[in-house]
């Protein structure tokens, strides 16, 4: 077994694709091509994508199915895979991707969100003179630079604060920072800088003042992992691969090479999960880009082979935009066990994490109660004390498996470097494991300069270094101001979709509805306090989304910003993806329990609401309690002891307030913990023992109450929008 050993580094949950069709009758190419699906002779290079969008699921499975052989099948189509499928793709190889779940359903979608050389990775290259972690960070750096060129629409450069709280550990930090700067060299986004600490807090004024002796500035990249992968995917099709989701391989096909007698991988059985169909795809070259199941896939074609990747879990929460400057993140760069907690401003909320702890292989991570109470502890040590961080502001929360390269050595994950390795086996099959986000494109270079070698394919150079990704080529930091002008969309929802699409916003705004307003002309939005049209869902299955947790999580981000909003919105999604798709009243019904389930277990949703349930403990004071009562009785005028919609809508109609009936059976379902229709005395003061405990925040019941105890006899309007604000 030949290993190959590259110095570089991110996330990886593999995928990629490519594809071409040669040798087809007249008429069969006749029928592709009324489906809009290009053909591509191999040849050196391929300058120009050959579609000008990319083909339909339905197209792509036909060339999965009619082709003959492909030089490379990629199997896993997250950053990695999708970024083989492209290097491919663009050498002029007949290239196929096969992935089980959607495009960056794992971990791809589950990161940092940061585009970063890893400034920890330099500090354990110097403090153990490690060449090879100073290479990955190197290179790194190089890859940062390239990604922030090709997709600017997706990624940006964001500064970063380190706060000091020693005096000797600022020249400590500042030296190891610059030498960060030097190590990027040309490819330096902006020299860091040193801020005392009057200046620290006027960036960040939520910061500890205590102690406080200065902080240091630096740059990394930001970007939208799930579309950024979304976005390798789609280019790679649009050049001419063969790109599948929901295609899951379930056995690996094999031939014996006549010329050597072996036993080699000759391609893939693959089934459509969406419906069961199974056929075979044959390939010169398969590479195993799986991420956390690199292994599952290597014992396919060796039950014997040894285990190569150790899983670790990252935790991410998300909080309100308040908790962080909205242009300027920070970094905790020794937590109470040692770990690094990065506080970032993400889609104008806070990201905070990650934890990294070992872990066992799922295809549905979930976040624990110990690792969210872990980040906020390490929150509140960096925040001032006027600042209350709580954990009913925790609006969602996601867990991520790293599929980090085992080291024997190791005796935690942490120590581990994201360094990635190619591994061959005695059939040919191609195996890259370990890296990082980061780095996907020279990961995917380096798999397929081994996959050429190995094969005797006929392939150019890579040619992915500056190669723009979808939507990246036209666009402009001005261009949402023409879809405002043009079309008559909110600035904020343009200004969206031009950081979500890049170019190819025009597209989405002219599939969107007519709001019958004034302002704005066209864009009806899915939910009220997020830029999500409904448009978006239309085009969402242009790219291939076929499920409402596709559009949910990684076509939209509402998942990993706000599940209650997501869960909202989920509804109408179903609704309008079913009228695309062709769904029956229990496909919607099976997509919608789907799409709960998971923003239930895998984003956070079950830690959040169980944080008030029936069994909830109510330690109030007995003043308080009188005072909660007063005002539930303000409600439950007819002393049931419960309040329904009918109460709340007379109480409302006593100061001319209007509000329809779907608002306000969601604003007491919050709160309805047994779901019988109405709010008990006993569930209000469980709800009010929980908000002084800062267990919940936001409960837009307990907002509306005490502005309609508080203005029954001024009549002015009740706000009731999610504003996690405290009571």
């Amino acid at each position: 077994m030949a290993f190959q050993k590259a110095v570089k580094g991110t996330i990886l949950v593999g995928g990629g694709a490519l594809a071409t069709v040669l040798g087809l009758s007249q008429f069969a190419h006749y029928r592709r091509k009324q489906m809009n699906l290009a053909y591509v002779k191999a040849a050196d290079c391929i300058s120009e994508p050959v579609n000008r969008e990319p083909p339909s699921r339905e197209a792509q499975l036909l060339t999965l199915q009619n082709t003959s052989e492909f030089d490379i099948l990629v199997i896993g189509g997250g950053a990695t895979g999708s970024g083989c499928a492209l290097d491919a793709v663009t050498r002029g190889l007949k290239t196929a991707l096969v992935e089980r779940d959607d495009f960056s359903s794992g971990t791809s979608s589950r990161s940092t969100k940061l585009i970063h050389g890893g400034v920890r990775y330099l500090q354990k290259a110097i403090m153990k003179l490690d060449i090879e972690q100073y290479r990955m960070v190197k290179e790194a750096l190089h890859e940062r630079a390239n990604l922030l060129e090709i997709a600017p629409h997706l990624s940006a450069p964001l500064p970063i604060m380190l706060p000091v709280y020693k005096w000797w550990q600022l020249p400590y930090y500042w030296v190891g920072i610059k030498l960060y700067d030097l190590v990027a060299g040309s490819n330096c986004l902006k020299s860091s800088y040193v801020l005392s600490k009057s200046r620290a807090l006027e960036h960040f004024p939520m910061l500890q003042k205590d102690k406080l002796v200065g902080a240091i500035v630096y740059y990394d990249g930001q970007h939208n992992d799930a579309r950024m992968n979304l976005a390798i995917a789609l280019t790679a099709a649009r050049y001419g691969a063969a790109t599948a989701n929901y295609m899951e391989v379930v056995s690996l096909l094999k031939k014996t090479d006549p010329q050597a007698g072996k036993v080699r991988v000759s391609g893939a059985r693959c089934k459509d999960v969406l419906t069961g169909q199974e056929f075979d795809v044959r390939a010169k070259c398969v590479i195993n880009a799986t991420g956390p199941f690199t292994d599952s896939v290597r014992k396919m074609d060796d039950k014997d082979a040894s285990a190569i990747c150790q899983p670790s879990a990252g935790v991410h929460i998300v909080m309100p935009g308040y908790y962080s400057p909205e242009s300027m993140g920070l970094l905790d760069p020794a937590t109470s066990d040692g770990r690094v907690i990065f506080f970032l401003p993400w889609q104008k909320m806070t990201i905070a994490g990650t934890t990294d702890t070992p872990t066992d292989i799922t295809h549905h991570p979930i976040p624990s109660e110990e690792d969210i109470n872990f980040i906020l502890n390490e929150v509140r040590n960096y925040l001032s004390c006027d600042v209350e961080v709580r954990r009913g502001d925790v609006l969602a929360a996601w867990s991520g498996i790293r599929p980090l390269v085992t080291d024997p050595k190791s005796a935690d994950t942490q120590s581990i470097s994201r360094n990635h390795v190619v591994d061959i086996s005695e059939s040919g099959l191609v195996t890259i494991a370990g890296g990082k986000w980061t780095t996907y494109r020279s990961m995917a270079e380096d798999t397929i300069n081994a996959a050429i070698k190995t094969h005797n394919l006929k392939a150019g150079p890579s040619r992915t270094v500056g190669l723009f990704l979808q939507g990246g080529k036209d666009w402009s930091p001005t261009l949402y101001i023409r879809l405002v002008q043009d079309y008559g969309l909110e600035s904020e929802v343009a200004q969206h979709l031009a950081a979500t699409y890049g170019d190819k916003a025009f597209e989405v705004a002219k599939m969107a509805s007519v709001t019958g307003k004034r302002w704005p002309i066209v864009g009806v939005r899915l939910v009220s306090e997020f830029p999500y049209i409904e448009a978006e869902v239309k085009y969402g299955i242009k790219e291939y989304a076929c499920t409402a947790v596709d559009m949910i999580s990684r076509r939209t981000r509402l998942a990993f910003l706000n599940v209650q909003a997501a869960e909202e919105a989920l509804p109408r999604i179903v609704e309008l993806m079913g009228r695309e798709l062709n769904w029956d009243d229990y496909k919607k019904q099976e997509q919608l329990e789907t799409a709960r389930k998971f923003l239930y277990y895998e984003m956070g949703y079950k830690s959040r609401s169980e944080q008030l349930t029936d069994r909830s403990e109510i330690s109030l004071l007995p003043s308080d309690i009188d005072r909660y009562k007063k005002r539930f009785h303000k409600f439950d005028a007819d002393q049931k002891g419960f309040i329904t919609i009918v109460d709340v809508q007379r109480v409302l109609e006593s100061i001319n307030v209007q509000m329809d009936e779907n608002t306000l059976h969601e604003i007491l379902n919050e709160v309805d913990l047994n779901k019988n229709g109405q709010v008990e005395l006993n569930e209000f003061l469980q709800l009010m023992s929980a908000i002084q405990k800062g267990r919940v925040s936001g409960s837009r019941l307990a907002i509306l109450m005490k502005t309609a105890e508080e203005n029954l006899d001024r009549r002015v309007p009740i706000p009731v929008d999610r504003s996690c604000g405290g009571l």
